[in-house]
Formats: C-alpha cells, sequence, structure tokens
C-alpha cells in the first residue's frame, strides 16, 4: 500500500510539473520574396513585353499558389472591391514603373473579374509616363495624379510632431478653403498631412509596384516609400534624411489608409537604380532584369537594401542603409520582416 502511493505521487508530480513548464513557441512564420529573373526581359533600356507578361504571371502564381493567373489575383482581391496600383512615375521615361508590368497586372485583374475601366493607376505626378509608354486612352484603365490641394482628403489626416513648410498644392496652403490669402512664411506651416482622396476614399486594396532604386532623403525609394511620401501633402518634412525620417515613413505605413489595403507588393527591377533615385540617373543604372513580389513590403524593401548597399560599395559610394532606418523600425512595429534570418527569398526558375 505504501509502494503504491509512492508511485502515485510521482506520477501526480511529474503531471503538475509538465503542466507548469511553458510549452516551447513555435518560431515567427518567415517572410517570402519571390524573385525571378530573365535576361532577355529588358534590352538597351527596352523591355519585352512577352518576357515581362510572363514574369508577372510567374510570380503571382508562386505568391499566391493558386493554379491559374484568375484564380491568383482572385485570392487577393474579392470582385466588390475597388483597386488600384500604385506606380512610381518619378523616374520619367526611362525609370518609370514599367508600362509591360502594369499591363500584366491589368490584365490578370481583369481575368478575376475586375472591369478593365474600374481598375485605377496613379502616383503623385505623372511626369513622363506618356513617353514611358502609357496610353491614357488605350490602355483602358484609370490613370490618375493627385489633383494639387483639391486631391487630399481634409478627413484623412496625418498628425507629426515636426513641423512642415506648406507649399502650393498642399490642402491648407491658403488660410480659409475658397480665398486666396498668401500666409507669411511664420504662419504658413503645418504638423498636419492628409492622405490623398484615391487612397482614403476611391479604393479598397492597393497593388504596390515601387521600382528598385534608392531615395537620396529616404535611403530606398521602395514599398514603404512608396506607398507613403507619394499619397501624403505636407511630405517634405519627411523627405530630408534619417534624422527625420527614421521611424515617420513606417509610422505613416502603418495608418489603415494603407496598411490594411496593401494586399500584394511588386518591385520593378529591370532597372535598379543604386544612386541618385527616385529621380533618374543612367550612369548608377544595372539592367538587374528581376522583379520581386511579396506580401511583406518590410522584406521587400530589406532585400532590395541588400543589393543597393553591394552596388554601392563596388560604385565606391557610402551606404545609404542608415537612411533607410525606418525599415528596420516597421519590423518593430509589427509591419514585417527586416531580419535577414526571418525572411525567405525563393527564386522562380525556368
Amino acid at each position: 500500500m505504501t509502494e503504491l502511493r509512492n508511485v502515485t505521487l510521482i506520477l501526480f508530480c511529474a503531471i503538475a510539473s509538465m503542466l507548469g513548464q511553458t510549452p516551447p513557441q513555435p518560431a515567427p512564420t518567415p517572410s517570402i520574396v519571390y524573385s525571378i529573373h530573365d535576361s532577355g526581359a529588358i534590352k538597351d533600356y527596352r523591355t519585352n513585353p512577352r518576357i515581362v507578361h510572363e514574369m508577372v504571371n510567374r510570380l503571382v502564381l508562386a505568391a499566391t499558389g493558386q493554379p491559374d493567373v484568375g484564380k491568383a489575383w482572385a485570392s487577393l482581391v474579392a470582385p466588390s472591391d475597388r483597386v488600384g496600383i500604385k506606380i512610381c512615375a518619378a523616374g520619367g521615361e526611362l525609370f518609370t514603373t514599367h508600362h509591360d508590368i502594369v499591363n500584366a497586372i491589368v490584365d490578370g485583374l481583369t481575368a478575376a473579374g475586375h472591369p478593365r475601366g474600374s481598375i485605377i493607376v496613379w502616383d503623385r505626378s505623372l511626369g513622363g509616363v506618356k513617353e514611358a509608354g502609357y496610353r491614357p486612352a488605350g490602355d483602358g484603365y484609370q490613370l490618375k495624379a493627385i489633383a494639387p490641394r483639391d486631391g487630399y482628403d481634409p478627413k484623412a489626416v496625418l498628425s507629426a510632431p515636426l513641423l512642415g513648410k506648406l507649399v502650393w498644392g498642399d490642402l491648407e496652403y491658403f488660410g480659409d478653403i475658397g480665398k486666396l490669402q498668401m500666409l507669411s512664411d511664420t504662419e504658413n506651416t503645418s504638423n498636419v498631412s492628409h492622405f490623398s482622396k484615391i487612397v482614403s476614399a476611391e479604393l479598397d486594396k492597393v497593388i504596390n509596384v515601387p521600382v528598385m532604386s534608392v531615395s537620396e532623403t529616404n535611403g530606398i525609394a521602395g514599398c514603404i516609400y512608396n506607398m507613403t511620401i507619394p499619397n501624403i501633402d505636407n511630405w517634405r518634412r519627411f523627405a530630408r534624411g534619417s534624422r527625420f525620417g527614421a521611424e515617420s515613413l513606417a509610422e505613416i505605413y502603418a495608418n489603415p489608409n494603407i496598411a490594411k489595403k496593401v494586399v500584394f507588393n511588386l518591385m520593378d527591377g529591370l532597372i535598379a537604380q543604386y544612386a541618385g533615385g527616385p529621380k533618374p540617373q543612367p550612369n548608377y543604372a544595372i539592367h538587374h532584369a528581376t522583379l520581386y513580389a511579396s506580401k511583406d513590403p518590410v522584406a521587400l524593401d530589406a532585400i532590395a537594401l541588400k543589393y543597393f548597399e553591394q552596388w554601392r560599395t563596388r560604385g565606391s559610394l557610402p551606404a545609404i542603409g542608415p537612411m533607410a532606418a525606418y525599415v528596420d523600425y516597421a519590423s518593430q512595429i509589427g509591419l514585417g520582416n527586416a531580419a535577414p534570418n526571418r525572411i525567405e527569398v525563393k527564386n522562380i526558375g525556368r
């Protein structure tokens, strides 16, 4: 009887000990960045439309795991969603988001049931999009710029402690709406920005298509930059180097007007620019012939930044990573993964 009690006591203690232990926590799921390269995609700054179209299709199929292109895009956007494609048009004829990439995305969205004419393709300014091959009437989708002043939503407000000097085109540049009253330089400042009406009111889901380029003021003009700086007014206060933008861009991206709407990021690396961007600088450009895609904008920016640093080292240029500190901060606030050991790059072969 005594032996039975001892065995029972030992078993009870063992079970209690196991119950008191914290079970091991599973490691966070790594972010996946999909990459596809084809040297035939671009030559002498001219794309091969067929190859580029196929590259885009293969990326979205891999990223979604769907059997065909229509179902792939349908898994990202519902038929009832108002869909937009955010391009970068700051690069003029040669360095704007390539027209063939956008056409492939629009074709895919159309296959998913979205009328071509309902899709909005936009940037703050459309710059050299015509020279880059965009055809406002012939492409079938809506090609939009953000209208100065009236293109910003007075109800979609972003506050930050940093004051910015307002300029023409900002919503609050004039004292009272409807009055052409010029404020003094001292008065004409604000710590408030407004989101564009396109992103705040006209769209439910966004496909983010930045160019693979550095930013001389913000380190990298990638996924986070492409959805923040060009989509707000009074933005210059966030574009003065790492001292100002280290955390701000990540915090702007975290706003529901952006973070809850971007469902897919596809980076145009057909031509990669490792200095002087996002304005065109052919002397610092590489025919990279690669496209990248991920649902994680932070991981995609981190991979691009790694390439930039390699190319800048070869060109005897200083590191640009310190100016892109917001990429790491974006990871800290839960927008994605920036650490190399939390990112898996999957190369899509032929």
